[in-house]
């Protein structure tokens, strides 16, 4: 059986000029000269997509700094395993960051990093035998300072930020748990049990984990409360906080907190169900307005970083 292809002459057209259209050359991305700054890289980015959320992201976190709001990152540990330490304390010292939120694993990565200046051992060549995670120092200087923290009712940031500083490891310096702790940072640690090396420790106490971590959640959500007219930043955690962080906003929004007018980001590989949910869209739906980066943390904080230093020193 043959088909008769359709008489198209019939088409109903209209102007090109006339259209609405989504892209214009108003918008193109612009060739940088030699010798450009930073600032004129960001004003040749093509005003589309991420090229035109990058920059909003980077006046809105500066227009929260200037106004004295709260800006916090929630942070998984990749972000410390790929060397970002150094610029996200930079971003502490200068009051930039407000405070941190963390999963298990980063306050195990921050502390070897403290004690020996390295972290991240390679699972695949130690698992089959049963060594990974089982390393020593690890295992009784974290668990140690938990149990420590649980007897003087201390979160578990704080208990372990001063425990470092009370060691004065040779790396401390490099360490966002003990910087915060010596710049009075709060830092939050929310854990999962079971999902971090220092619980298969014998060490280890449940009882103080969930004490000191509980008490971590209560002052997130402390921190949640006054984050009106700030920024939350999600870097790297696709589960843990994005949960954390709305069982918080929905907490403090319970208890009587105005709190419907904030921005956040998610920063991450790949686009996540959790973040862009509880992260980007759902804490932003009655004001404010959340942002997700795809990209890699290595490169994409940096920029963030130097961008937003750059924009507060506009007027330098």
């Amino acid at each position: 059986m043959k088909i008769k292809p359709q008489d198209l002459s019939g088409l109903k057209t209209y102007s090109l000029h006339d259209r609405y259209s989504k892209v214009n050359v108003e918008h193109f991305g612009k060739p940088l000269k030699e010798n450009s700054s930073l600032r004129s890289f960001m004003h040749s980015l093509p005003d589309q997509l991420l090229g035109h959320d990058f920059p909003e992201l980077i006046q809105r976190l500066a227009k929260a700094h200037r106004a004295g709001r709260p800006i916090i990152m929630g942070m998984g540990a990749h972000v410390i395993k790929v060397g970002l330490n150094p610029l996200i304390i930079d971003l502490m010292e200068r009051s930039i960051i407000t405070g941190l939120a963390m999963n298990g694993a980063c306050i195990v990565h921050d502390a070897e990093i403290a004690m020996a200046g390295c972290t991240s051992e390679e699972v695949g060549d130690v698992l089959g035998d049963g060594a990974f995670g089982a390393a020593r120092e690890t295992g009784e200087v974290l668990n140690g300072a938990i149990s420590l923290g649980a007897k003087e009712n201390m979160g578990m940031g704080q208990a372990v930020g001063e425990y470092l500083l009370t060691m004065n490891f040779p790396h401390n310096d490099m360490s966002l748990l003990a910087t915060a702790a010596r710049l009075g940072i709060p830092v939050t640690v929310h854990v999962a049990m079971g999902t971090d090396i220092i619980h298969i420790h014998p060490s280890a106490s449940g009882a103080d984990i969930g004490e000191t971590s509980h008490r971590d959640f209560r002052i997130f959500c402390t921190e949640i409360a006054g984050l009106q007219g700030g920024a939350y930043l999600n870097v790297g955690s696709a589960v843990l906080l994005p949960e954390v962080f709305l069982k918080a906003l929905t907490l403090v929004r319970n208890l009587g907190h105005k709190v419907d007018n904030f921005t956040t980001a998610n920063f991450d590989f790949v686009k996540h169900y959790r973040p862009l949910t509880n992260v980007v869209n759902r804490p932003t739906a009655g004001g404010g307005k959340g942002y997700h980066i795809t990209g890699h943390h290595e490169l994409m904080i940096p920029l963030l970083a130097a961008s937003l230093l750059d924009e507060l020193c506009e007027s330098c």
